[in-house]
């Protein structure tokens, strides 16, 4: 059996700011940091890093604990907006996670 591709996206805020020359990018969430000689690149720069931060947390079984001590903690059912839209002016990123299922059939998951 081949391992099914399982695609995650997720929505982390982004600041950018210039410091000389530099332009530098962070994800004040996950405490993350990068730079680039311009808004674009140091953008891409940090979509990088984050990306690489994410996948070593899980390749090493770390994601929840790292997460939960940069303060994120767990909801449950879905997160809806009680009075419609409101207006953010925060600017975000969007990181694709790729993920492979278990083709062996021997789950770890307790799920």
């Amino acid at each position: 059996m081949n391992p099914e591709k399982i695609k995650i996206d997720i929505r982390l805020p982004v600041r950018i700011e210039q410091k000389e020359k530099w332009y530098v990018s962070s994800c004040p969430v996950l405490d993350v940091f990068s730079q680039g000689s311009n808004p674009k690149e140091a953008r891409d720069n940090l979509i990088e890093a984050v990306t690489l931060f994410l996948v070593t947390c899980i390749e090493h079984g770390t994601l929840e604990t790292v997460l939960r001590e940069c303060g994120f903690d767990t909801v449950s059912g879905s997160i809806t907006e009680a009075s419609g839209p409101v207006e953010d002016k925060n600017e975000y990123m969007d990181i694709p996670l790729y993920l492979l299922s278990n083709p062996s059939g021997q789950a770890r998951c307790h799920a």
